[in-house]
């Protein structure tokens, strides 16, 4: 690929323009009519709560209906978005500018104021089901998450959804499109047991932090908790490393890249990112921890020594 087709193909197209357009206009209608469970946001400066309609699941198999029903009457092609990714990236790059030059503006008046198709299926399927329906907020109480609670809407947030993870988390499947990998049932299998080993302990973990929250009492793999100062979890997963829960993250990543073959560093951007990204947080999390609980973050280190991976870090 040169440079001279690269800086063409990113040049937006009036097509790229419609299509990002459309799916943000769909967002928005399906997602102000559609039926969904009110889940009430966190508790704001004001001591007022945003409620939030959660009908994300909804919207994504009513809009891959759409998009079958429109293929199979030839209004749209299902390839649009493989035939124009470079330029939906800088359209989205150039779109997310713009809303964060508005957040921004926005916020200073308010201040004033106030080939085999093994690779392709293993791969897809397991990508798609993770980030289109298991992070739904009612799989995951994901409104809960870190997150959407500690960051500020602005440029990263608005950059981060529409440009980086849409573009940086699939590259396994625009790469698996021009590239030949040939899997063994044995390696499909293997694949899969990654995954369903990282989902079990992810999930798992985030949902007993959640039920912790919820009832401090709630057994624990059908045990009574053990709590540290009467506010730290140290059993299940989190007596098993303070972290587990990245754990589980970094096996579903590397379970995402796992059906590109091992032929080229490319496909494992994201998980080396993501362990890369999970360190620095671990580390963030352990220092704003140690400073919040001080001697029960003590104990708790001591009961519990592994950050991430048992016996390794």
């Amino acid at each position: 690929m040169d440079l001279s087709f690269l800086i063409h193909a990113l040049i937006p197209s009036w097509n790229s323009v419609s299509l990002l357009a459309g799916f943000f206009t769909y967002l928005a209608i399906v997602g102000s009519i559609l039926p969904g469970k009110l889940v009430p946001g966190v508790l704001l400066s004001d001591s007022t709560r945003l409620h939030y309609r959660c009908n994300g699941l909804l919207s994504l198999f009513l809009l891959v209906g759409l998009l079958w029903i429109s293929a199979k009457m030839e209004f749209v092609s299902l390839t649009a978005i493989a035939d124009r990714g470079l330029e939906l990236l800088s359209t989205t790059f150039i779109f997310s500018f713009l809303v964060a030059l508005v957040l921004y503006f926005s916020g200073c008046k308010s201040k004033s104021k106030g080939s085999s198709l093994k690779p392709h299926i293993t791969g897809n399927l397991i990508h798609d089901w993770w980030f289109g329906i298991q992070l739904n907020p009612q799989f995951m109480s994901i409104d809960l998450k870190w997150d959407i609670i500690a960051e500020r809407l602005g440029f990263m947030l608005v950059f981060g959804d529409l440009v980086w993870i849409p573009f940086t988390f699939s590259i396994q499947g625009w790469w698996l499109l021009k590239n030949k990998v040939e899997l063994t049932t044995a390696a499909v299998v293997a694949n899969c047991f990654v995954f369903l080993i990282g989902y079990m302990v992810f999930r798992g973990a985030n949902k007993q932090k959640h039920d912790f929250k919820k009832n401090p009492k709630a057994p624990i793999w059908g045990k009574p908790p053990k709590v540290i100062g009467g506010k730290l979890l140290a059993s299940g997963y989190w007596g098993v490393a303070r972290h587990c829960n990245y754990l589980g993250d970094l096996l579903l990543a590397l379970s995402f890249s796992l059906p590109c073959g091992i032929s080229s560093p490319v496909p494992y951007f994201y998980p080396i990112y993501l362990l890369i990204l999970l360190i620095w947080r671990e580390r963030r999390d352990e220092a704003r921890c140690a400073e919040k609980y001080r001697d029960i973050w003590l104990e708790y280190r001591k009961l519990v020594p592994w950050r991430i991976l048992p016996y390794v870090y």
